[in-house]
């Protein structure tokens, strides 16, 4: 180690990347860099963990010998068995939380000496502190929000190192209503800077003027001096179209006085532009270059998109336009059996099977995310609702933000709208999920002061909360939390901080909106609740079950094993079945759209049961990323794509009085037979989603078939399955890069000899791994299964579960095998590749 460090203070010229990825990391990968792609470079290798509860002393920490290597993002808590007596709750996901010590050295060549070096971390969960060489660089009690510091004048140069030490406090439970994850859960990154440049988030892009002719793009740029002397600099502004550039400003000339920062704004003009929308996501890049004498200081880039939108009054969401209905979905921030690590391929799978279910948008339930979605939600083409907060000053849990608020929140919702105020996607501003001050004159206040931040930010989107309900009606029908009802806004919704009245649940009231607040837009800021179990059904399925009956009593019914019917039949007191929001959304112009409660399942608040259960049921995908039947109900409704879904499996005991549905479309009618016998066609009437068939059970072949005009547009085939005899191994892509965070994600199926999936198999189902990777995850969907999610094994849920796996920095072959008991053995192979 002495020699390499010797080595590299004797040859490193190329800049800090290169030296870490040498020394420090332990990477064997060689990076080519240009000027300034060293600005900003992951630091996320080399790091060490341990918990540990009892030490609190800085010094005692760092002399520890309980130090494992880990590589960031990092969350212990997924790694922890469930614990129907963890202090976080079933709420949490009944998974541990605890201190966390984080350690990193590294060191800096001297040639880089006259630079400025910033650590910026995207997100810890919570309460971090960070020191460097035993100083203490501050705290940040927020878990999802980022926050960087200068660490120049701590650091020593040459041979030494420097120690950064990282502690995330997520000991005091419950914090949390849903699983939070703990440590340091998002990436982290090194700033190499000119003591001249753009500092964090400094650049706010925005199109006052939009036509098919031109774009005006205006430009505001933060300039920090951190010199002891003044500065003559000159700023060029370059936009660029596919690395290829459009237009460019003539450049501001000014001088900068020492340690100041000065704005700079430029507007400059876009011929025939390409507009941003859902489906043809286009992105442009600002690239900020600061100039002194010829020389290029700093180059800072932003993406940005080009979009005309507004929320009308009578039609409803209007994209560059056109009439648009907002399908959206929440999300919390949890990547199912990968925890609230982020991996930007797991968030971009999520995002995949959205698109292909014909969701646009996306809700970020209920705090801010992590930057990676937002890039993702830019390329590929989201709505999102960025939202700030779950709790005011009134506490939710016994443990939560409250009691951070009024030291904190301002400068956390700053930050929330600086960090994202140039994404594309970002449409609605939310500064609050069903805040308790909604119903006092307090939420009044705090409304009007949050909305008055943002509009002091960014006056170019709406602000929204999601409240529940806007309205405290007195319909029965209508779940509130409190017993007093009156036929009125409630003092959020009233206040005029608003721009846009966000609706949790209530539906009985979405068509009265336009009486109720006749001068304010409409949109569905979270909705439905229903619940499912993927591939558990129960008959009769045309008949509704509430469950629990109320929101703030036990639940004591339901099914012995905790599983959930998988037929659109289950809904919580306070939401819908999927099929009713739907309808009323989609028959009203004015109702902009809206946000289902959730896109996938997620670990934690596992409505309606307690113990055995750990995670949700409200899902339209469940926590493996398999979607449940519902999906393709919003698929034959929100795609082109034609759809023909019929459920339930077919492995039933004979004679059995059964159900059938289909959901489909671009056809008039459906035919079902079973065995090649007619069991009659169907047409939806009215507003039907669905059409559906009730027979005794047969074994065989149940088909069915769908027409239009006539002709048939489709079939689809269910057959009876016999014993379970093989497994089926699926990757979603066989070839994925060697560079130590790709990901394959493996669905393993059980099956026949004839290869029909067991719709009932269970059986437990062990993995091992030859070559350059790590079986990262596994899940089968299964609320109630309690083996770790960071194991080898994993039990089957219906047939089906699902593997992760994660590729090293070295290419070769990845070899996954699966072997249960009964099932004949069998092997994948997976191709990790340098790119």
């Amino acid at each position: 180690m002495i020699a390499l460090k010797q080595y590299i203070t004797r040859y490193f010229s190329i800049g800090l990347f290169i030296l870490f990825a040498l020394c420090f990391l332990s990477c064997n990968s060689q990076v080519t860099t240009s000027d300034f792609e060293d600005r900003k470079v992951l630091f996320t290798e080399g790091w060490q963990f341990q918990q540990n509860d009892d030490i609190t002393n800085v010094k005692k920490i760092l002399e520890s010998d309980r130090w494992e290597d880990v590589y960031l993002p990092h969350d212990w808590s997924i790694y922890k068995d469930f614990d129907k007596n963890s202090p976080t709750g079933l709420g949490g996901g009944a998974l541990r939380g605890g201190i966390g010590w984080y350690k990193k050295s590294f060191a800096i060549s001297t040639k880089d000496s006259s630079s400025v070096f910033k650590i910026q971390f995207d997100g810890v969960y919570q309460n971090s502190e960070v020191w460097i060489n035993g100083t203490n660089l501050g705290k940040r009690p927020n878990g999802y929000i980022g926050f960087e510091y200068d660490i120049t004048r701590y650091l020593k140069f040459g041979e030494e190192e420097n120690i950064i030490l990282v502690k995330a406090d997520n000991k005091d439970q419950p914090n949390s209503r849903w699983y939070s994850g703990s440590g340091i859960y998002r990436n982290v990154w090194l700033k190499k800077l000119n003591k001249v440049h753009v500092p964090q988030w400094g650049t706010f892009v925005t199109t006052p003027e939009i036509n098919n002719e031109k774009a005006i793009v205006n430009i505001k740029t933060q300039i920090a001096n951190q010199f002891s002397t003044k500065k003559d600099i000159s700023v060029e502004i370059k936009i660029l179209e596919d690395d290829k550039l459009i237009t460019k400003s003539k450049g501001s000339e000014f001088q900068i006085s020492s340690n100041t920062e000065n704005e700079v704004e430029e507007q400059l003009t876009i011929t025939n532009p390409k507009l941003w929308s859902v489906d043809k996501p286009f992105l442009y890049t600002a690239q900020i270059n600061i100039i002194q004498e010829d020389e290029v200081l700093d180059r800072y880039e932003t993406k940005f998109g080009i979009r005309d939108f507004k929320f009308d009054l009578e039609k409803g969401f209007i994209l560059n336009g056109k009439s648009l209905k907002i399908r959206g979905v929440c999300l919390h921030h949890d990547l199912g059996p990968l925890g609230a690590a982020i991996n930007t391929r797991a968030i971009e799978r999520q995002l995949e099977i959205l698109k292909e279910m014909g969701v646009n948008g996306i809700r970020t339930a209920h705090n801010p995310p992590a930057p990676e979605l937002l890039d993702l939600c830019d390329q590929m083409g989201f709505i999102v609702m960025d939202e700030a907060f779950d709790m005011w000053t009134k506490s939710k849990t016994e443990n939560d933000y409250s009691q951070y608020w009024e030291e904190w929140h301002e400068k956390d919702l700053r930050d929330l709208i600086k960090r994202d105020r140039n994404h594309a996607s970002v449409f609605i501003w939310s500064i609050g999920n069903e805040i308790q001050e909604q119903w006092s004159e307090e939420g009044a206040n705090i409304g009007n002061e949050l909305s008055e931040m943002v509009k002091s930010m960014d006056t170019t989107r709406p602000v929204t909360a999601g409240m529940n309900p806007p309205v405290h009606v007195s319909d029965e029908e209508v779940t509130i939390q409190f017993e007093e009802t009156a036929d009125q806004p409630n003092s959020l919704a009233g206040s005029g901080a608003l721009d846009i009245i966000g609706y949790n649940y209530a539906h009985q009231t979405w068509e009265k909106h336009q009486l109720n607040f006749p001068n304010t837009a409409f949109i569905a800021t979270e909705t439905t609740s229903g619940l499912q179990t993927r591939g558990y059904y129960e008959f009769p399925s045309d008949t509704t079950k509430v469950w629990p009956v109320r929101w703030d009593k036990k639940f004591t019914g339901g099914n012995k094993d905790n599983t959930v019917s998988a037929f659109d039949q289950v809904r919580t007191p306070w939401g819908s079945l999927h099929e009713t929001s739907w309808k009323i959304i989609k028959k009203n112009d004015f109702l902009s759209g809206f946000y289902i409660w959730t896109g996938f399942d997620y670990i934690g608040e596992p409505t309606p049961y307690e113990w055995p259960s750990r995670s949700s049921y409200f899902g339209v995908v469940d926590l493996a990323g398999f979607p449940k039947d519902v999906y393709y109900m919003y698929k034959s409704e929100w795609t082109k794509d034609t759809v023909l879904h019929i459920l339930p499996h077919w492995n039933w005991e004979k004679g059995q009085t059964v159900d059938v549905w289909a959901y489909y479309n671009n056809a008039d009618e459906v035919e079902l037979f079973l065995n090649g016998e007619s069991q009659g066609t169907k047409r939806k009437k009215d507003e039907d989603l669905h059409v559906m068939w009730r027979f005794p059970f047969q074994p065989g072949t149940l088909k069915a078939v769908s027409r239009k005009d006539g002709e048939i547009v489709k079939e689809t085939i269910i057959e009876t399955a016999g014993n379970a005899e093989k497994i089926v191994l699926s990757p979603d892509r066989k070839t994925i890069k060697a560079d130590g965070k790709d990901l394959s994600f493996v669905t393993v199926t059980i099956t026949d000899k004839q290869g029909i999936m067991v719709p009932k198999a269970n059986h437990n189902i062990s993995f091992s791994l030859e070559g350059p990777g790590e079986i990262y995850g596994v899940a089968s969907g299964d609320p109630t299964n309690h083996q770790s999610f960071k194991g080898t094994e994993h039990t089957a849920l219906n047939g089906k579960c699902l593997v992760i796996l994660k590729a090293d920095e070295e290419a070769g072959e990845l070899k996954l095998t699966a072997t249960a008991e009964g099932l004949e053995k069998t092997s994948v192979i997976i191709q990790s590749i340098n790119k």
